[in-house]
């Protein structure tokens, strides 16, 4: 009974995962006691939570010990470890923003290095990355068989094809879809960098591809199907830990619906359609199928191919935007005074804000929730981390492919 862990994006809202994993380490142990290797062979991560995968992944020995670098490393978190909040970096790349936005883009001459790209400069990421991840314990665990895939996704800007690279104990027949692939390679910094990399807020990352270089961006884009991979590396049972709630987030206030709205309210909406909507879309799919799967005579299942795949998810139990509202002063001066230019006021850009949010007051309280929340599924947990057999632990959301 093979057992998958899916992480989804959402800038600093992935601390939630951190204290979901935590949750997860420990009941790991009450189920199996005196165990320390991960129940979870297939790790899968997309933006931020694939940081968050290919960290705990390479602790797949010691999954107590992983939760734990992981709540440490997000509990003492700061934005200036993420990207450039020193004035002259955050006025360099805003100021071209604003300036194009007001005066067009001709004003800064047709030069390519002269346009503006992002809203910061994410230098800080790739070294706080190339410090605290281990990417040779990863292929160890690979090696030790404590592990069966690993894997990141991207979005090419250059050609529009979403991409799941990964790493794997053994050779997995790559799956090709609609604009949909996956390839095999040993994973980097900078395939992370790519997959986290917040459309017009954090740079593009170059890649090589089929022997030529391809931009990419953050995999939550066009990610339609956020629990293919796991099911494609053959995934039984998938926990999957989201950023937000599988519904759509609406604002916590009400705007004034007769003025026009600002940059910020339209980064709200643009973030939420990255890195809210596909999950709970693909669970409305999840639940579709079973539903039709149900009607389905039992002998048609052995020539169809089709095999049943359990999904339990676990996602915030309280609204992120307001507890973002508490913490907008937590964010640097530089990064608040780019906010207001956008016009994100306290009601309007604590949703957009909660995704640059790197700061621990904020960082720990999601590490909080998301610790209860993964424990308030304890039983259903338990049940799946024991040694499984067949029919144990099953769970109304169910798939099959």
């Amino acid at each position: 009974m093979r057992l998958a862990l899916v992480m989804m994006g959402g800038g600093a809202r992935a601390a939630y995962q951190a204290g979901a994993l935590r949750a997860l380490a420990e009941l790991a142990e009450e189920a199996e006691p005196g165990r320390h290797a991960m129940p979870f062979t297939v790790i899968c991560g997309t933006s931020a939570g694939a940081i968050n995968a290919t960290s705990i992944a390479s602790h797949a020995d010691h999954f107590a010990k992983g939760a734990e670098q992981l709540v440490k490393v997000w509990s003492s978190l700061s934005a200036d470890q993420v990207y450039r909040t020193d004035w002259p970096g955050v006025a360099a790349a805003g100021a071209r923003w604003l300036g194009a936005l007001a005066f067009g883009w001709a004003t800064f001459g047709l030069a390519a290095r002269r346009t503006p790209r992002t809203l910061f400069d994410n230098a800080p990421l790739a070294r706080l990355l190339a410090h605290t991840l281990s990417f040779h314990r990863i292929e160890q665990m690979l090696d030790e068989r404590r592990l069966h895939a690993v894997s990141v996704t991207a979005l090419s800007y250059s050609s529009g094809r979403h991409l799941t690279f990964y790493q794997a104990c053994e050779p997995i027949s790559a799956w090709r879809r609609a604009q949909r692939t996956a390839r095999m390679v040993a994973l980097t910094p900078e395939h992370l960098l790519a997959s986290a990399a917040i459309p017009y807020v954090f740079p593009a990352v170059r890649l090589e591809l089929d022997g030529r270089h391809e931009y990419f961006g953050d995999g939550s884009i066009r990610q339609i199907a956020p629990l293919s991979p796991a099911i494609h590396f053959g995934a039984q049972r998938i926990v999957v830990i989201g950023a937000a709630a599988p519904a759509p987030e609406v604002p916590a206030a009400r705007p004034d619906i007769d003025t026009y709205p600002t940059l910020a309210q339209i980064g709200q909406q643009v973030m939420a359609s990255v890195f809210l909507d596909a999950l709970g879309a693909d669970i409305e799919r999840v639940e579709h199928i079973n539903r039709m799967v149900r009607h389905l005579p039992e002998t048609v299942e052995p020539e169809s191919g089709w095999r049943l795949v359990e999904v339990l998810a676990i996602a915030p139990s309280e609204r992120i935007e307001l507890i973002a509202a508490r913490h907008l002063q937590a964010l640097p001066a530089s990064v608040r005074v780019l906010l207001g230019a956008m016009g994100g006021n306290r009601a309007s850009g604590a949703a957009f804000a909660s995704y640059l949010l790197f700061e621990e007051a904020f960082t720990r309280e999601l590490i909080e929730l998301g610790y209860r929340d993964a424990l308030a599924q304890r039983d259903v947990l338990l049940s799946w981390l024991k040694a499984p057999t067949a029919g144990a632990g099953e769970h109304p959301e169910r798939r099959r492919i």
